[in-house]
């Protein structure tokens, strides 16, 4: 049995809700109002805050913690997370238009294989995720009939939608796990 001693402490930088990730009034993804009217609003909303998340998880964190296998014998690290995120978004993309992207980190796996603790990595990990978010996001804003079908496959707006929406908060409940081997830090 392994020593828990070398475990992070827990710890929230929230002070009004300890067991958070930050306070309700400090959060980004917090917004005033009412919520979006309308269905591709409320996903496009619902989207957006699991993106957050993930960045969020990923803040104050150095080259080595990014790149932290946390769960032996996993090759998954919050890293890795972000390098499988550019590859999903460009075979939303595939799926949309029926003209294959080529994968970007090579072979299968190679998304977290390839997750390492430089700081070059990082930077271009980050930078393509931004660049394939907005290309899907481009190319599916010239598709807001959610009962369209799409590509060879037909499949739908809305569950290309649905489905974005799901694969980003399995990989935020990942990052949670990460996160907190990393430095102790939970939160929602």
């Amino acid at each position: 049995m392994s020593d828990q001693s070398d475990r992070p402490e827990r710890w929230s930088r929230a002070t009004t809700y300890p067991d958070m990730w930050a306070d309700p009034d400090d959060d980004p993804r917090n917004s005033e109002g009412n919520s979006p009217d309308g269905e591709l609003p409320t996903l496009l909303d619902f989207l957006s805050g699991y993106r957050m998340t993930l960045r969020m998880k990923c803040e104050g964190l150095d080259a080595e913690q990014l790149a932290r296998r946390s769960v032996p014998p996993s090759t998954m690290s919050l890293l890795g997370l972000v390098r499988h995120l550019v590859e999903v978004e460009r075979d939303w993309r595939t799926w949309i238009s029926d003209d294959p992207v080529p994968k970007l980190y090579g072979a299968r796996g190679a998304d977290f294989a390839g997750a390492v603790a430089d700081r070059a990595v990082v930077d271009e990990a980050f930078a393509s995720l931004e660049r394939e978010q907005a290309a899907t996001d481009a190319l599916l804003a010239a598709h807001p009939d959610l009962g369209e079908r799409l590509g060879k496959d037909r499949t739908s707006v809305r569950e290309l939608m649905v489905h974005r929406i799901e694969e980003y908060a399995r990989h935020c409940g990942h990052a949670d796990l990460l996160r907190e081997c990393v430095d102790g830090r939970v939160g929602q």
